[in-house]
């Protein structure tokens, strides 16, 4: 075959038996880990800025448009200048720049700010008529939010959710390319620099792969929790 010409090997390329089962759980572990982090992080930074907004329990104009500038801000740095501008704070909280773990960090401080514009997005399709209900019934702030605005909107968080880890396995990518390990990094270490085409297509197909079994997952769930 024409994309096994380098080293005539495809299905028998010794990469595919000694390494590639490593990289698999490597990107999905970094994305697992990342996604945690997102979810605990990034859903409650988009409910305050919902809720700091103008149509939000507790409007607050000068801390919305600070903590919505900080978030615009966090989303608009390339992955690949972030990852390696947060080398000295990866370091700090992993102890290296190198490996799976390393590029949680920089994957999560990337996700976060796009996952809580995500969830505002959601909140702002609640009808607002029901939070008005339930507040004149005397319900406080907290109450409101766990129980009307997520729940409401939960089929909308869980696919922006969904959007996010896709996004994300993109993102393991490109950190592989640079020391994050994971499908991306053999990838490039083989497929590209070693010009082995079969681990580069077995990279690329596996990749898709997992992007079509987590939209899948998501989007199954979304209509599931959907009772509109």
């Amino acid at each position: 075959m024409i994309i096994a010409a380098q080293d005539g090997l495809f299905l028998e390329n010794e990469v595919f038996a000694n390494q590639l089962p490593a990289a698999i759980l490597e990107t999905i572990f970094m994305t697992a880990a990342t996604g945690l982090i997102v979810a605990l992080l990034g859903l409650p930074l988009g409910i305050a800025l919902h809720n700091l907004g103008p149509k939000g329990l507790a409007p607050r104009s000068a801390t919305y448009r600070v903590v919505s500038i900080l978030v615009d801000i966090g989303r608009s740095i390339p992955f690949i200048v972030l990852m390696i501008s947060l080398i000295p704070f990866t370091r700090f909280m992993v102890g290296t720049a190198l490996g799976w773990q390393a590029a949680v960090v920089p994957l999560s401080v990337g996700a976060i700010p796009f996952f809580a514009r995500l969830v505002e997005n959601a909140l702002r399709e609640v009808d607002a008529g029901k939070v008005e209900a339930v507040k004149m019934m005397g319900a406080s702030s907290r109450h409101i939010m766990r129980q009307v605005q997520v729940r409401e909107a939960l089929p909308g968080i869980v696919g922006g959710f969904t959007v996010t880890l896709v996004a994300l396995i993109s993102y393991t990518a490109m950190a592989g390319a640079v020391g994050g390990g994971g499908l991306g990094a053999l990838a490039y270490n083989y497929g590209y620099q070693r010009y082995q085409g079969d681990t580069m297509l077995a990279c690329v197909v596996l990749l898709v792969i997992i992007v079509a079994i987590l939209q899948w997952t998501g989007d199954r769930v979304s209509r599931t929790i959907d009772h509109r």
